[in-house]
């Protein structure tokens, strides 16, 4: 599964686009580190190495929700963007 893993200190998030298995906790150990996101600056920064990411989902890596929105606001897939919804307004 290709997926954020967020790293930074206390509210100063970074995100790095791993691939792991999809059971694996995001923070433990990864395959590979496929590029990085910090909304923190002005426009927010999204790097990612989109060879490699062509490369896994080749392979038949699943994209997370929130991963395959910034890819395709990238402009490296070609597909629909996908409907996120809140927890919050799920739960409530």
């Amino acid at each position: 599964m290709i997926r954020l893993s967020r790293t930074g200190k206390n509210k100063e998030p970074h995100f790095r686009l791993i691939v792991s298995e999809k059971t694996k906790d995001p923070w433990g150990k990864h395959l590979e580190i496929l590029g990085y996101f910090n909304p923190r600056t002005n426009p927010a920064v999204f790097e990612v190495k989109e060879e490699r990411v062509k490369y896994w989902i080749s392979k038949g890596a699943q994209l997370s929700d929130t991963v395959h929105n910034m890819l395709v606001d990238k402009k490296v897939i070609t597909k629909s963007k996908r409907k996120l919804t809140r927890r919050d307004a799920v739960e409530k």
